[in-house]
């Protein structure tokens, strides 16, 4: 299976300041399967820890000493570990803190050994008082599959090559094969597991058992690493999101997660499933100009979680709404389709805000800021109406409209308008 941030590992790899790497990414994203092989591909030889299962691991940081610490490590993996050939993968690593803080050792004294880590629940881990090596490691963000790397795993190569050459405008004598690759995307998001099983047998049950099993993984790990005091608000407002998501304002509505609610009683709850990466959080702004983030307004937000698949999963949407009647389109009030829409903005490391203005039913779905600022309106079907976008380009012709939706590619005056299909690509290019 390809992930396309492969290609981030040997950059980090190859660079002459390198530090110690993090990889950060939800739980069954696949960061222990893409560290191995990175491990596999570019090194003489790996050593792989899992410090979960290797107790001996709890008692390996009894100080930063760099050559001791070496030798631990060899000793446990059993592998002669040697600068630049050798790569250390310590996973899990959440599971001891002060490990976390030993990569500032390596980086400052022994910079010739390659360390990545990695975790599920890592951002929790980084919460619970351990020293952060802030400034001491290099950090790569690893995501659920994208639509892209989604045709990779189907052996799509000519359809991913056509999206490369960025002739956007040829793309539309495609759309037909692209529309339905992207439905079967819908159903089976971007889990890992979830698509390789897919990738080999098209069994859209077997696909709906592994997201449900990946979905019972996640519930049985909140008891494990959430406060007692905690666990009741993260459950319910995990089980809130969907329901958050269907409604024409997607704004997270405390009151509709529990009668009377505030956001004293689930912000902390929130906080977790975002340091969990099991949820993407993004906030309103006020205005759209640049600088986007002056604008940013805290108290009201969006959630979306961290795949698409799983958002069908826990809906129960049926596998023949999606790619029979069409219903994931066109129904649940845009609901898939911003998910879709995020989870590609986010994998391209973009920082997601969205717009509405007090007292006014103008809003805009999102809004990025590269060197240009681009309002974004997502249409599940081929609406070509685009209000909200007008009435923002209006106020500041600056802005860089773009409309994501099942219509072709047209770049028109004011606006241009691009196929859901194209999303992480056309995204990539913009500047």
């Amino acid at each position: 299976m390809e992930r396309l941030v492969y290609k981030k590992l040997v950059e980090w790899k190859n660079k002459k300041d390198r530090k110690p790497l993090i990889i950060n990414g939800a739980r069954q994203v696949g960061k222990t399967w893409l560290l191995k092989e990175f491990g596999t591909r570019e090194y003489k030889n790996t050593a792989y820890i899992n410090c979960d299962e290797e107790k001996s691991m709890q008692k390996a940081f009894s100080d930063f000493n760099t050559d001791r610490l070496i030798r631990v490590f060899s000793a446990i993996s059993e592998v002669t570990i040697k600068p630049e050939e050798t790569l250390i993968i310590l996973d899990e690593i959440q599971t001891v803190p002060i490990g976390l803080t030993a990569l500032k050792y390596f980086c400052e004294n022994a910079p010739e050994y390659h360390i990545a880590v990695a975790g599920s629940l890592l951002g929790i881990g980084l919460h619970e008082g351990t020293g952060f090596p802030v400034g001491k490691v290099d950090e790569i963000n690893l995501y659920p599959l994208t639509y892209k790397e989604f045709l990779l795993a189907l052996n799509q190569t000519g359809l991913v090559q056509n999206l490369e050459e960025h002739r956007w405008d040829e793309s539309s004598a495609l759309s037909g094969k692209y529309i339905d690759l992207l439905r079967q995307y819908y159903y089976v998001g971007g889990m890992p597991e979830v698509v390789k099983k897919y990738s080999e047998n098209q069994d859209l049950f077997e696909v709906r058992d592994i997201q449900n099993q990946i979905l019972a993984d996640y519930r049985r790990d909140f008891p494990k690493h959430v406060p007692k005091e905690l666990l009741p608000k993260v459950n319910m407002v995990w089980d809130a999101i969907p329901s958050q998501l269907a409604k024409d304002n997607k704004k997270f509505i405390y009151s509709a997660v529990k009668k009377g609610s505030r956001a004293k009683d689930f912000e902390d709850a929130i906080q977790w499933l975002i340091d969990a990466g099991l949820v993407y959080k993004v906030l309103r702004i006020s205005k759209v100009e640049k600088p986007v983030k002056f604008y940013e307004n805290v108290e009201a937000f969006k959630l979306f979680m961290v795949d698409l698949g799983l958002l069908g999963a826990l809906t129960g949407v049926d596998a023949k709404d999606v790619l029979v009647n069409n219903y994931a389109f066109t129904e649940y009030k845009g609901a898939f389709t911003e998910q879709y829409v995020l989870q590609e903005l986010e994998a391209q490391d973009e920082k997601v805000y969205y717009h509405t203005r007090e007292r006014s039913s103008l809003e805009l779905d999102f809004v990025i800021q590269k060197y240009e600022v681009y309002p974004i309106e997502v249409k599940a079907e081929e609406n070509v109406k685009a209000k909200s976008l007008k009435t923002i380009y209006d106020s500041n012709p600056k802005l860089k409209p773009v409309r994501f939706s099942m219509a072709n590619y047209r770049e028109q005056e004011w606006l241009v308008n691009v196929p859901l299909y194209l999303t992480g690509e056309w995204v990539s290019e913009a500047e």
